[in-house]
């Protein structure tokens, strides 16, 4: 007998359907993703400083780019797309060539949509996204080959699923070093962060203090109080942790601390995954870093035009 043989999956359903099926369909509505006020500002404004000047505005690279993501195109494709449909709408505006795109979107300033909010709660997680190597059917089959790389997404979610923070890093960088950096993203108060064992180090919770966090529901890793109570002080946050799971079991702190809303920002990475998919389009690091940035942008942009409302059903 295991001990999850009487554990029954929940079913969810949706209660707002009829609203959600319609933001589905908006997802592939074209005056979604290219603006009325793009296309009026689609040419660069002169700058005055020396050198060539820009012949399109920043919002219309990123335009050309998010297309390109989204449908999952190449770069000439890309550019192919999008005059065809100029030439459709009768609009007399240039369409910038693949060569400018990559050139582009090397510097491309990406800002990610999202609500202005006093205070929030953040969940954390990472995961990679494959930039070459084979499939998953030829590492079954023969085993992986050399040439394999990848990039590391590490994205912070509020309780919605609204994408607050993200950072683009190497594979090899670690989760926890990259924390400050996210928690520096966000201008809203934070009252809480939520994120898996791999960030329980002294630099996760230094950033948290200097944020004035006051929880911060982290599995510690090894069972050692960092700060002993007969110190002078405010107890550390990730001591209280410990003593909560030696007095109710890690699985009785999980649903204490809440630990298992983490689970939505591992669901916000499925839906990265699923919609713009699991490999990277560029190969260039500066660029990758563009394009995997315009994926938080479309996360944010489907999460404004509508979510699902689920709710648990008894079986």
């Amino acid at each position: 007998m295991t001990k999850h043989k009487n554990k029954q999956k929940k079913i969810y359903r949706i209660k707002n359907w009829a609203a959600y099926n319609e933001a589905l369909k908006q997802r592939g509505s074209l005056t979604v993703w290219i603006s009325q006020y793009t296309l009026m500002h689609w040419d660069a404004e002169p700058t005055g400083e020396p050198g060539a000047p820009k012949t399109y505005a920043d919002q219309a690279i990123a335009t050309a780019l998010t297309i390109r993501k989204l449908f999952r195109l190449p770069l000439r494709q890309t550019e192919g797309f999008l005059q065809s449909l100029f030439a459709k709408l009768r609009l007399k505006l240039r369409v910038p060539d693949y060569t400018t795109l990559c050139r582009r979107g090397r510097f491309l300033p990406v800002k990610v949509p999202k609500r202005t909010k006093a205070i929030t709660d953040i969940i954390i997680d990472s995961s990679g996204i494959k930039v070459y190597g084979e499939g998953e059917w030829k590492v079954k089959k023969h085993g992986k080959g050399k040439r394999r790389k990848w990039k590391k997404i590490h994205i912070g979610i509020d309780a919605d699923g609204e994408i607050r923070m993200g950072e683009v890093t190497d594979e090899t960088t670690g989760d926890s070093s990259i924390a400050k950096a996210l928690l520096e993203q966000e201008t809203a108060h934070i009252n809480s962060l939520t994120t898996d064992g791999a960030y329980d180090t002294a630099n996760v919770y230094d950033a948290c203090r200097e944020r004035d966090i006051a929880h911060v529901v982290i599995p510690p890793r090894e069972a050692v109080i960092w700060q002993h109570g007969n110190r002078a002080g405010p107890a550390h946050p990730r001591d209280g942790n410990l003593r909560t799971i030696r007095r109710l079991g890690r699985a009785g702190w999980k649903v204490a601390s809440g630990y298992h809303h983490r689970s939505l920002a591992e669901t916000t990475m499925f839906r990265y995954k699923t919609i713009l998919g699991e490999r990277a389009l560029s190969r260039e690091d500066s660029r990758l870093r563009t394009e995997l940035k315009l994926g938080f942008l479309i996360l944010n942009r489907m999460f404004q035009l509508g979510m699902p409302e689920s709710y648990a059903v008894t079986v």
